[in-house]
């Protein structure tokens, strides 16, 4: 008998709980002294293009980039932010501040593929905003996330 193993995304909830993590997040992320100047030019948008970019790398539908963007186009929005470990653990943990209360699930399992891709992608994002160009090719695909990822998702 096969298992159907739920991607992170199914077991998440799907994309309304990722839209309004996001939401919720980014309400924290303009209230916060460290991170507001940042973000507080971001598009109307943002806040949706990272739940959808966050939901289709957890394995959920490919809104993000079928309608909004790509991988190489999420690197170039971080170019040249200068971005520091300071922003990097604040984002970190005003996300898992929001997981926590909007009860997303806290099993060991998926809280620590969770934190895994976090880890990962923020750690890229400051690398990507210390520069002004990225050697990735525009065909670079989506990072895909799934319960057993420590090495990264495009590591065989």
């Amino acid at each position: 008998m096969a298992v159907n193993i739920p991607t992170l995304f199914e077991w998440a909830g799907g994309t309304p709980v990722f839209e309004n993590l996001f939401n919720k997040f980014y309400d924290k992320v303009l209230a916060d002294e460290l991170l507001e100047p940042v973000f507080k030019h971001m598009s109307p948008r943002h806040r949706l293009h990272v739940a959808h970019f966050v939901a289709e790398v957890f394995g959920g539908p490919k809104t993000y980039s079928q309608n909004e963007g790509s991988h190489y186009a999420m690197i170039n929005k971080h170019l040249q932010k200068h971005l520091t470990e300071a922003h990097r653990k604040r984002w970190i943990a005003l996300l898992l501040q929001t997981a926590d209360e909007l009860s997303l699930p806290d099993d060991p399992e998926f809280r620590s593929a969770f934190i895994a891709y976090l880890e990962w992608g923020t750690r890229i994002a400051v690398l990507n905003s210390q520069t002004d160009s990225t050697a990735e090719p525009p065909d670079t695909p989506m990072p895909k996330w799934g319960w057993r990822e420590p090495g990264g998702p495009n590591i065989p």
